[in-house]
């Protein structure tokens, strides 16, 4: 099992990051279509991970962690998807993006129609998902799934903004690991193992990532929960979409650009 080095993984950051500019520039409706693809597709691995890893509920009242750890397995199918499938994820972007805006190919207004798109369309798709393919079957009318979904809403919109926004740095720093990690193969297992580890630790940890949670939430509030729109955005999907951002253009896109992407000047 051959991977990219930590170079050739940033060098390939950068034509990627070049591609999705040239797709916000000139293609605009395939970029908001496969952004709609990337909503369901983590709106899904969401469904998973709550239907397996909440549906044990007498063993995890004796062992709390376990309840992290199915749910934890079951979440990074989604990315496997985006990334295996090619979708557009506005949290991968956050960092997929910087290289090329590093290496002056991307402006900064290219930028933010990127992630503003993106995010729109994986709204949609995770709102698409969760009503058409979770409430309209009634995957979660039954107990202990119209309990659990309950409590994950409250709990989500129960945290002060600061402890969101942190959590939101920590749930992409992961995410955005996890591409990177992804981009390290070449087959179909290397990139599903690259997926799977950081992602499958950020769910086990609590964290929070705004594009899961535009599944959580909605999904919460069709079957009862006793929140409102406005409470989800302010006080859970705006602290987490910034953290997000953070975390992912920060501590994944700048940093590991500015460490191993090589200059122009050695390039040449």
């Amino acid at each position: 099992m051959q991977i990219k080095t930590p170079a050739e993984i940033a060098e390939a950051s950068l034509a990627t990051g070049i591609a999705k500019t040239d797709k916000t520039l000139n293609d605009k409706p395939r970029l908001i279509v496969q952004a709609i693809m990337a909503g369901a597709f983590i709106a899904f691995g969401g469904t998973l991970s709550l239907i397996i890893g909440y549906g044990f509920p007498g063993i995890c009242a004796e062992n709390p962690a376990l309840q992290r750890l199915l749910s934890g397995c079951m979440f990074p199918i989604g990315l496997i998807l985006v990334v295996v499938l090619g979708a557009e994820l506005f949290t991968g972007n956050n960092a997929l993006l910087v290289p090329a805006f590093m290496r002056r190919k991307a402006s900064v207004h290219t930028i933010l129609t990127n992630w503003g798109l993106v995010y729109i369309g994986n709204f949609i798709g995770a709102l698409l998902f969760t009503w058409a393919l979770v409430y309209s079957v009634g995957l979660l009318d039954a107990a202990p799934y119209d309990s659990a979904i309950d409590r994950i809403a409250h709990a989500k919109t129960s945290m002060s903004w600061w402890t969101v926004f942190l959590k939101g740095i920590g749930a992409n720093w992961c995410v955005c690991l996890a591409v990177w990690l992804a981009m390290s193969g070449k087959t179909l297992l290397e990139k599903c193992i690259g997926c799977w580890i950081p992602v499958m630790a950020f769910v086990a940890l609590g964290y929070e990532h705004s594009i899961a949670n535009m599944f959580y939430l909605p999904a919460a509030m069709l079957c009862g929960a006793d929140i409102t729109a406005g409470q989800a955005i302010t006080t859970n999907l705006i602290p987490a979409t910034l953290g997000n951002i953070v975390g992912g253009a920060l501590l994944v896109g700048c940093l590991h650009s500015y460490a191993h992407l090589r200059s122009t000047s050695a390039k040449s």
